[in-house]
């Protein structure tokens, strides 16, 4: 089983401006390439004679020497990346590969650990071409280090990935199951098999830190395009998002940790945020509830610990039917908090919905 750990890098200003460079090699020899491929595919629809085979990272390093300072093994990852975007293309499960931004783009190269050119020594870990860096360890693994993914912020914090390969861990059996309902009023509304509901509020982080960041993008606008201050209020701007991103992390992590220490068995509905977000009266409060990342989390701290996780239709409805008797009303709209059913049993919408999701764990 591969798994990953996050750890905050705390580098030198060389190791930092080394981290830089190496980042951007890798996203301009993707985009590289990439123009390489396009290039080879226009001539295949011309009909221009034998097809060429596509270039690799190490063509372009007579042309561009500063490819030679970067880590090769992060331009060869680089590659991969690309292959892999082009096979998604091709089996339909994707979008024809883009152009990366140095803007918008994540900021990130991948390195593998080849004889040993990744380790933790003494409080620091070792990268291929930068040496030992300082980090923050804040957990503990044991396994092989099998790569390391860096990463850097929008207020220019680093981050190390470390992919770990460790042993499977041992399915649990059943014990304890829990059925998940998710929302904007109350973020999860969860019932366990000895029918105890718990209702967790939506924090809404982006509804608390909204004035401030209007503040922040409204200071941006008014500066000069190309100024030291515009840098300045861009930093500020991205700092405010940032504190807004790591809140929701830090709650997601925490819930779903906690549910899955406490559950062997766990039954969510399944969310298309996507199609609901083209509400626009909720698409913002949809955006900042994060239903995918949750079930995400879920999903992959599922398969680390040996749980269950059941993800319930889409189309199952949770909601309109009567966890007493079964049966499916007629559809209830979204201000319809309680209701009674034809058997005579009163409910709370989102404990009936958990209750229904609980049951498709028997």
């Amino acid at each position: 089983m591969l798994k990953g750990y996050k750890y905050r890098l705390h580098p030198t200003p060389a190791q930092a401006e080394f981290l830089i460079k190496t980042i951007g090699c890798a996203r301009f020899i993707y985009n590289k390439l990439l123009e390489d491929r396009i290039a080879i595919r226009e001539e295949a629809k011309a009909g221009s004679g034998t097809r060429r085979k596509p270039a690799t990272p190490a063509s372009y390093k007579p042309l561009f020497p500063f490819l030679a300072e970067a880590d090769s093994l992060a331009l060869a990852n680089a590659k991969l990346n690309l292959d892999t975007a082009f096979a998604k293309f091709f089996a339909g499960t994707g979008g024809f590969p883009a152009f990366k931004s140095r803007r918008r783009s994540r900021a990130s190269y991948t390195t593998n650990n080849q004889h040993g050119t990744i380790r933790i020594e003494a409080g620091k870990v070792r990268l291929p071409k930068v040496g030992f860096v300082k980090f923050t360890q804040h957990r503990p693994f044991e396994g092989v280090i099998r790569s390391a993914t860096v990463s850097m912020t929008k207020t220019g914090t680093f981050f190390v990935s470390l992919l770990v390969e460790q042993d499977d861990e041992p399915w649990i059996p059943a014990e304890n199951k829990v059925g998940i309902d998710l929302g904007l009023k109350h973020f999860a509304v969860m019932t366990n098999d000895a029918m105890v509901s718990e209702k967790i509020d939506n924090p809404r982080f982006l509804r608390q830190s909204e004035a401030k960041v209007k503040k922040a993008q409204r200071a941006l606008s008014r500066k000069k395009i190309g100024s030291k201050n515009r840098e300045k209020a861009k930093l500020l701007l991205a700092k405010k998002h940032e504190k807004i991103a790591n809140q929701r992390k830090d709650f997601l992590h925490k819930l779903s940790r906690r549910i899955v220490d406490e559950n062997q068995v766990i039954v969510v509905e399944t969310l298309t945020s996507k199609d609901m977000m083209k509400n626009h009266k909720v698409a913002k409060s949809i955006g900042d509830v994060s239903w995918y990342e949750f079930v995400r989390q879920l999903e992959y701290k599922c398969t680390f610990y040996g749980r269950t996780l059941i993800k319930a239709d889409p189309w199952y409805a949770s909601t309109q039917i009567c966890s007493s008797c079964g049966v499916k009303g007629e559809k209830k709209t979204m201000d319809v908090r309680e209701w009674t059913c034809v058997c005579g049993a009163h409910h709370d919408r989102d404990i009936n919905a958990s209750i229904n999701l609980l049951m498709l764990a028997d």
